[in-house]
């Protein structure tokens, strides 16, 4: 095992060295081009100078300049190789050793021509050592990236030129101060060309580990993602299956309130009752999520006064308020706004729920302001406030302050996250406000209306809901077709009940009885789901006949397929007040009682 580490270690060592070393050879590449082409072009100049001045034969200088002028070629050649072949950064050693073989001849004839071009003219050999030295200089951002080219260059330009000088020493009085100047120009540009590798090194650790950083960054948000998808994919299942039989007991709970019972009866189906309630919130607020996820939930703008919709509100959750000692308030307004008022409620309910269950002491105050064409609506309470760190962490889902016992009777935190994606689906800001320990305040700016406001009658005046008609119910558990059919039977409906579309065709195919609406559950066993089953069973009458599906999936792309299906779409556990309200109205839209609702 020790073996296999240090041999997993090594291994990395060495990718490490391979990458270091393939970004510095790759640099190399990308410099030579000018490098090469200006000392060529210089070796050119100087040589046409020396033959002008007669310092240096014709034959010679062409040679000499032939030879520099073939190096930086081979440079521009092997350069262009290198970019065609793209190799890997473990195959840099080849690469590097022809360029610094390259480099090196390149520096012997620069070398050569410091001592053998002027001959014995001071001024001549003066200006060879200016141009030779300074070709040498511009080694380093040429060549610095690889110190073995940079020195293979540097050294045999250099080196000669030293020689030349303590050669004459004697010869002139200038050649010590000369030599002397020499020899600190070569440590100096030595100097100056490892640190520049230096630094090209530490600027190359720290690109390839920022590489590493986003890459391991990638790999974690990919993961993250993943992780997102099987919670996703888990919740939507888990919701499923949790919602059968939660589904199951409201209606059960529906078909006992039609019974006599004890007061001590009635009393426990009133606290069974309030248990689903609190499920049904639950299960709310998560496909709530999955809803906005997946994009179906659709806008549908009107004007409509804010006051009964806040007087609604605070209505519901005053008695909360006075148990707990707290007064809940409001400002009056009669201020008209332009949104989705069903949208707009549910974003309000949260607000002012939160603030009541959040506030010990004091009071809630709910009130409106104008801000230009807006109308900001404003929750404020006394509770505990919420720290800096966290006001942005409570819109995320499933945090939550203050509950480290994760009591399920305080939701999941999904409330605050519902709350802002629906604000954005709005296009409504919201803002908030708070001072730990005197309270807070989050408000939301709703357009002003400029149209009048549309009066809409309540559906309970626009047909008979007294419960006359057929229904077939098609769901794949037993206890919900029971649950359903004693709720359904109570409410004085006749009820035909089936486990799949097959079944229900089969049933028909003996009894051809017309039904005047089909509830099916989305999801059948096998590959049926409701889609197929209605429209199934709608081809059977030749009919469009009133349905609806009824699911409890949550996954994103069930609730597309459904939500464009065009059928009335309720979730599980559907509540008996909304499920009795929408069998009336569609049975009213079959008779044409009533107008057909989005």
């Amino acid at each position: 095992m020790l073996r296999l580490y240090y041999r997993l270690k090594m291994d990395l060592r060495s990718q490490h060295v391979d990458r270091m070393r393939a970004e510095q050879v790759a640099a190399l590449f990308q410099h030579v081009a000018l490098g090469v082409t200006g000392a060529a072009g210089a070796s050119v100049i100087l040589a046409g100078g020396m033959v002008h001045i007669g310092v240096l034969d014709v034959v010679p200088a062409a040679l000499w300049v032939s030879y520099i002028v073939i190096c930086a070629a081979a440079h521009l050649v092997l350069r262009h190789l290198y970019y065609s072949a793209r190799p890997k950064e473990h195959e840099w050693r080849k690469w590097a050793a022809w360029f610094t073989a390259l480099s090196l001849a390149e520096g012997l004839g620069w070398g050569w021509s410091a001592v053998s071009i002027a001959g014995n003219r001071f001024a001549a050999e003066m200006l060879i050592l200016v141009v030779a030295l300074n070709i040498a200089g511009a080694a380093i951002p040429a060549f610095g990236s690889y110190l073995p080219a940079f020195f293979a260059f540097f050294l045999p330009t250099t080196i000669p030129c030293v020689l030349w000088g303590i050669a004459s020493v004697n010869s002139f009085p200038e050649a010590p101060t000369m030599l002397l100047l020499m020899l600190l120009y070569v440590f100096a540009v030595s100097g100056l060309g490892l640190i520049h590798n230096r630094s090209f090194r530490e600027l190359v650790a720290l690109r390839i580990k920022t590489s590493v950083l986003a890459e391991d960054l990638r790999t974690q948000k990919e993961l993250a993602e993943r992780a997102n998808l099987a919670k996703s994919s888990f919740l939507a299942a888990a919701s499923h299956d949790l919602r059968q039989p939660v589904h199951a007991l409201g209606l059960f709970v529906g078909a006992l309130r039609g019974i006599p019972l004890t007061p001590e009866g009635v009393h426990l189906v009133d606290r069974i009752e309030q248990s689903t309630i609190a499920m049904d919130g639950l299960f709310s607020a998560i496909l709530d999520i999955s809803r906005l996820d997946a994009g179906v939930i659709e806008v549908h703008a009107e004007a409509f006064d804010i006051q009964p919709l806040l007087d609604r509100i605070c209505g519901d959750y005053v008695e909360e308020a006075k148990q707990k000692s707290i007064s809940l308030n409001q400002c009056r307004s009669g201020a008209t706004v332009d949104s989705d008022p069903v949208l707009i409620e549910r974003i309000l309910r949260n607000l002012v729920s939160n603030a009541v269950r959040h506030t010990e002491a004091g009071r809630v105050l709910v009130g409106c302001r104008r801000r230009g064409d807006r109308i900001r609506v404003e929750v404020w309470d006394t509770g505990p406030g919420i720290p800096d760190s966290d006001r942005e962490r409570i819109f995320q889902e499933y945090f939550q302050l203050r509950n480290p016992e994760r009591d399920r009777t305080k939701g999941l935190g999904l409330g605050l996250a519902i709350v802002r994606r629906l604000a954005n689906l709005l296009e409504c800001p919201i803002s908030l406000r708070a001072d730990l320990g005197r309270g807070s305040c989050f408000a939301i700016e709703i357009p002003r209306a400029t149209a009048k406001v549309r009066s809409i009658a309540s559906l309970a005046n626009t047909y008979d809901v007294s419960g006359r008609g057929l229904i077939m119910v098609i769901d794949d558990e037993m206890a919900i077709r029971e649950a359903m059919s004693s709720l359904l039977t109570g409410w004085g409906y006749e009820v035909v009940t089936a486990d799949s579309g097959v079944e229900m065709l089969a049933y028909l195919s003996k009894n051809p009885v017309r039904p005047d609406i089909i509830i099916c559950d989305y999801r059948l066993r096998g590959m049926e789901n409701g889609i197929d089953v209605i429209h199934l069973i709608q081809s059977h009458f030749d009919q469009a006949l009133p349905a609806m599906l009824i699911t409890g999936d949550t996954a994103v792309d069930r609730l597309v397929e459904a939500q464009a299906s065009g059928f009335l779409l309720l979730h599980k556990p559907v509540p008996n007040g909304k499920l009795r309200a929408a069998i009336v109205n569609l049975i009213a839209q079959g008779r044409g009682l009533a107008r057909p609702s989005n």
